[in-house]
């Protein structure tokens, strides 16, 4: 038996996912609903402070990296989930606002360090209050459904 007929075997087998309910559809659309709102607001606050949505998700990847301050460009893709290229173009966008450097690595001369500068770190700590404080007051209202349990309640 191929690994195809095995999956699709079990894939007959498995006990089929309950029909979701009308509250779980309420759930997920609250979800997005709230998610894009606050997606909207970063846009929005991004544009204001002179960069794009996605430059400030590199700036943020970069210092969010963890365990240290840089991050290689494959990374950041991962990060982004973005091709490789469209980041390296990004990045290249970024050094020319003066908002990231690259550095050859002393560890790995192969490998190149895209770090935030003195502007890019005073941008993203304006930026990153400004996200925080949105998330705070969307906390009420913004809630996580528990998938989990879709349709078991009813």
């Amino acid at each position: 038996m191929s690994q195809q007929d095995r999956m699709s075997h079990r894939a007959l087998q498995k006990k089929p996912d309950p029909p979701m309910s009308k509250k779980d559809f309420e759930a997920l659309a609250d979800f997005r609903y709230q998610l894009r709102r606050f997606l909207r607001f970063s846009e929005e606050i991004t544009r204001r402070h002179g960069v794009t949505p996605l430059q400030y998700l590199l700036l943020l990847n970069i210092k969010g990296f963890p365990g240290r301050a840089w991050a290689t460009a494959g990374e950041l893709a991962e990060r982004l989930q973005a091709k490789h290229h469209g980041v390296v173009a990004l990045i290249t966008r970024c050094e020319k606002l003066g908002v990231v450097g690259r550095r050859v690595s002393s560890q790995d001369r192969r490998q190149v360090e895209v770090r935030l500068s003195k502007k890019g770190e005073a941008l993203l700590s304006k930026l990153a209050a400004l996200h925080r404080a949105e998330l705070l007051s969307l906390k009420v209202n913004f809630v996580v459904p528990d998938v989990r349990s879709f349709s078991q309640d009813e």
